[in-house]
């Protein structure tokens, strides 16, 4: 079987090149090649294009990545006997099938599979069984067939969509790359709307959201930092593609998860784009954010392969490619701190990462994503100044004032329907706030608004804000606080 970078030149030599080139996009020196280099041994300016191979479209200055329909079998990166296995696995499962399921099942067009279908039925693997109303061929699997497909079963169960090239999901990721977005001041104004946050705020956020390396928020608990790091995302408003999956050297690895991304449609001025213009091994989708917290372990920050259907997951960075990574809740996951932060620090610096794969073959994949670290403790208490440096921006996410506190309490009520009461919030500042000398946190008007609530439903009376709601809501909200 061919290996996933497909064409006539060596693997490792083409993903050293392609990764110089990426590496001086982003500006980092590269040993041993020159200002002007290729990476490859050529010199002249850099990179117009990146050559096209294994299916992805090549990236264009000043163009929009879009992955491009392969038209032959070489074109797509993918060898005829992994094509075989899924086609095989596909019809043993499902018992016969046209070609057009065929084509929708692994996202190969038409064209490619009909010269394998052929030699698979002369073969003998598959035999035609008749045509549909439409004129589309029906296989089924022949006895033989099941016997291989079987085999195919036991080395491994995926049978979902051709994946791409390693070399095409690198080059796909360097073309998107989050450090190609500007945001803008009205950009984060419309992405937290509805969040109480100052100006001071906002201006230390655009920078540190468009240099796309990685920041650090922290504060005191209930004001607001993973509200803030969920809507970070939001603020590029943008799509990418990620492709279903990828192969490298006969291994599956899934990248798109719907647990993680959200699927776009593509439209054009026309309405939907036309099918048979894009490489449906691709999906499109907003630009992910994926959320780590206290559950993290060191086992989803590595290609995982389940031992039952021999299928493996990419890790979260490389699912939040392009994106948002937030680490929630920063230094209480349970490994130790310094073990996460050792996994890290040379892909925060570098900008790629290396992962080992369940065969041992370690592969060298883009580390593109803005990371996010959100806790509760000071970093300084938590990290050495080495990796301090390589998140540049420590943001702190300070408590709210007094007048903020208030703005929320009115977000609050129109949220919830329920007239202000100017007296009693005042009522609520003073004595619970300012005599007991507690401070104010962004969290707080939210949780005691849904107190009073319940407890005007409990004794059948209209919601309102009442002095007596309010005594009730902060006995039971603070009791242990």
């Amino acid at each position: 079987m061919s290996t996933s970078l497909g064409s006539q030149q060596p693997s490792d030599a083409g993903l050293d090149a392609l990764f110089n080139r990426v590496t001086q996009l982003l500006g980092e020196p590269v040993p041993g090649v020159t200002a002007g280099s290729t990476g490859g041994g050529t010199s002249g300016p850099f990179i117009e294009t990146i050559e096209s191979a294994g299916g992805g479209s090549a990236p264009t200055a000043g163009r929009v990545f879009t992955p491009q329909q392969p038209d032959s079998m070489r074109a797509s990166g993918l060898s005829e006997s992994m094509v075989e296995h899924l086609v095989l696995k596909y019809l043993c499962n499902v018992g016969h099938g046209t070609v057009r399921g065929i084509s929708r099942q692994i996202k190969l067009p038409f064209k490619i599979l009909e010269p394998l279908l052929k030699q698979m039925r002369s073969d003998k693997h598959i035999d035609l069984v008749g045509t549909t109303s439409t004129g589309d061929s029906e296989y089924m699997v022949t006895e033989g067939g099941r016997e291989r497909g079987k085999r195919y079963m036991q080395e491994c169960t995926y049978f979902g969509s051709a994946p791409v090239t390693l070399k095409a999901y690198v080059e796909s990721v360097a073309a998107q790359s989050i450090e190609g977005q500007v945001v803008t001041a009205h950009d984060l104004q419309q992405a937290f709307d509805g969040l109480i946050i100052n100006t001071c705020m906002l201006n230390k956020l655009g920078p540190a959201i468009n240099s796309g390396r990685g920041m650090f928020l922290f504060g005191e608990p209930g004001n607001g930092k993973t509200s803030i790091a969920e809507r970070v995302a939001g603020v590029f408003g943008s799509t990418i593609w990620v492709p279903r999956a990828i192969e490298v050297d006969g291994d599956i690895i899934r990248v798109f998860d719907l647990s993680v991304h959200e699927e776009v449609e593509e439209m054009t001025q026309c309405g939907l784009l036309d099918p048979l213009e894009i490489d449906r091994r691709w999906v499109k989708i907003k630009r992910p954010t994926v959320i780590a917290g206290g559950e993290l372990t060191m086992d989803e920050l590595e290609v995982t392969k389940n031992t039952r259907s021999n299928i493996c997951e990419s890790p979260l960075q490389m699912k939040s490619n392009c994106g948002t990574l937030v680490i929630d809740d920063f230094g209480r996951q349970k490994m130790p701190v310094d073990v996460l932060l050792n996994r890290w620090i040379v892909p925060l610096e570098k900008r790629y990462d290396f992962l080992n794969l369940p065969s041992g073959k370690k592969i060298q994949v883009p580390f593109d994503q803005l990371i996010i670290f959100s806790t509760n403790l000071e970093p300084k208490d938590l990290v050495d100044g080495a990796f301090l440096r390589r998140i540049p921006y420590k943001i702190e996410v300070p408590d709210p004032s007094e007048d903020e506190f208030r703005d929320l309490m009115g977000i609050m009520c129109r949220g919830m329907d329920i007239e202000a009461n100017d007296d009693v919030i005042e009522y609520l500042i003073a004595t619970h706030y300012r005599a007991a000398g507690r401070p104010f946190r962004l969290c707080q008007p939210r949780d005691l608004m849904l107190q009073v609530r319940n407890f005007c439903k409990f004794h059948h009376q209209p919601i309102e804000l009442t002095a007596s709601a309010f005594d009730f809501a902060v006995e039971n909200y603070f009791s242990i606080m």
